[in-house]
């Protein structure tokens, strides 16, 4: 079974406006409730937060499940949005936009022993070990990813 995808790619924009917004000086609790408070301490821009390189940065909306795990910050649902940086050089267990044999595909890239192999953070996905007639290139390093409630 293949479970790479071909898959259409944009990049950001070289100059992405400003939008920065408040960012407040309190944590938000995950636990138990505690008293809101409705001040800002610092401006956040997503842009400036999460795009190092513009000019290298592109924008991914993930199809299929092989990286939804049951790690959530070791993975990702099918819809999240990736941003990957073409800039970066790829290091074992980053989270790589690989081209294999001509298709996309998103996984964790694993390098060990000399065997490169391509990991899915979904447990019933197999490892795709590549064999020296495989042709791997590694498109991009997945630098953030973004769910939407």
């Amino acid at each position: 079974m293949n479970h790479t995808t071909a898959i259409p790619c944009a990049s950001a924009t070289l100059q992405p406006s400003l939008q920065a917004r408040p960012l407040s000086g309190c944590r938000m609790p995950a636990g138990f409730p505690s008293p809101a408070e409705d001040w800002a301490e610092a401006a956040l821009d997503l842009n400036r937060h999460f795009v190092t390189h513009p000019e290298s940065t592109f924008f991914f909306r993930v199809s299929g499940q092989s990286m939804a795990g049951p790690d959530p910050a070791r993975g990702f649902p099918e819809g999240a949005i990736l941003i990957v940086d073409r800039s970066r050089t790829a290091r074992h267990d980053d989270v790589v936009v690989a081209v294999v044999d001509g298709a996309f595909t998103v996984k964790r890239l694993s390098r060990r022993a000399g065997q490169v192999q391509l990991l899915a953070e979904n447990p019933a996905w197999p490892v795709l070990t590549l064999s020296a007639e495989q042709e791997l290139l590694i498109w991009g390093v997945v630098t953030a990813w973004v769910v939407e409630a």
